[in-house]
């Protein structure tokens, strides 16, 4: 068993197909990856998969899942031929039982867009998860089964958009527009209530935050860092490590927990 460091627990913005065209998040992502300890493999739950029960994705490289329309024929030629992780998969079914099996189902934008910048020689095993609700709760206990990964060198990421309203943004004014008030609001709001530790107040976000609703008017994109929290332990020891807004949205992605010699 990998025992020698316990990984921390990262929540990311994945951004779109088109985050490879911005040097400056691509760059920010692969540094991340490179102050962190180089995972044994990476468990990700993605906005862009909801399922139940709990449902493990293929456990062996297969293609892609291109869950996105409308974009230039050079987003849906990108490959990621990560390998899969079948021990991993294993050890998911024995922590939380009831799972089921789509062993057909690659990767989706929201897991392979990220880990293409940050390992970009598709070497880390990944396998991929669905979220079984959108409950904070339930995500919350999801996140707390899957932390004694951490000491066998998995690297579990959630991976959403800090905020997200397609629908409220004018992407005719760029990706570097000056981002709407909503947007602004939920960010500081967030980032106070992540310094905080504030678990109780993040779950219910859509009553304490400014424009939770506007921000999130459906919470896929939110949910995943419910899982990233619970597996923390000590949610207080957290750190951003991207910040900013791409589009209007905020693109703030958040790393728990230090590493430990075990």
């Amino acid at each position: 068993m990998f025992n020698e460091t316990r990984m921390p627990v990262v929540y990311l913005s994945h951004g779109a197909p088109p985050l490879a065209d911005d040097a400056e998040w691509t760059a920010q992502l692969a540094a991340w990856a490179g102050d962190m300890p180089r995972p044994k493999s990476v468990l990700v739950v993605s906005a862009h998969w909801e399922e139940a029960p709990l449902a493990i994705g293929a456990t062996r490289t297969v293609p892609l899942y291109y869950d996105f329309y409308g974009f230039p024929q050079r987003y849906y030629d990108v490959r990621y031929e990560a390998p899969g992780a079948p021990e991993l998969a294993d050890s998911v079914r024995k922590l939380i039982p009831g799972t089921v099996d789509v062993p057909d189902r690659g990767l989706d934008h929201g897991a392979y867009v990220p880990l293409k910048e940050m390992y970009p020689g598709a070497d880390v095993p990944v396998l991929q998860i669905s979220m079984p609700t959108l409950d904070p709760s339930t995500l919350l206990d999801i996140g707390r089964r899957l932390a004694p990964l951490r000491d066998e060198g998995v690297l579990i990421m959630g991976s959403g958009f800090f905020t997200h309203n397609l629908r409220a943004i004018d992407f005719s004014l760029g990706l570097h527009q000056v981002p709407p008030k909503w947007s602004e609001e939920f960010d500081a709001w967030g980032r106070e209530a992540l310094d905080q530790g504030d678990v109780d107040g993040l779950a219910d976000f859509l009553h304490k935050a400014p424009s939770g609703r506007m921000a999130h008017p459906r919470t896929e994109h939110f949910a995943p860092l419910f899982v990233a929290l619970g597996a923390t332990g000590d949610p207080a020891q957290q750190k951003t490590v991207i910040d900013g807004f791409w589009g209007g949205l905020s693109k703030r992605s958040v790393q728990f927990g230090s590493t430990r010699t075990l």
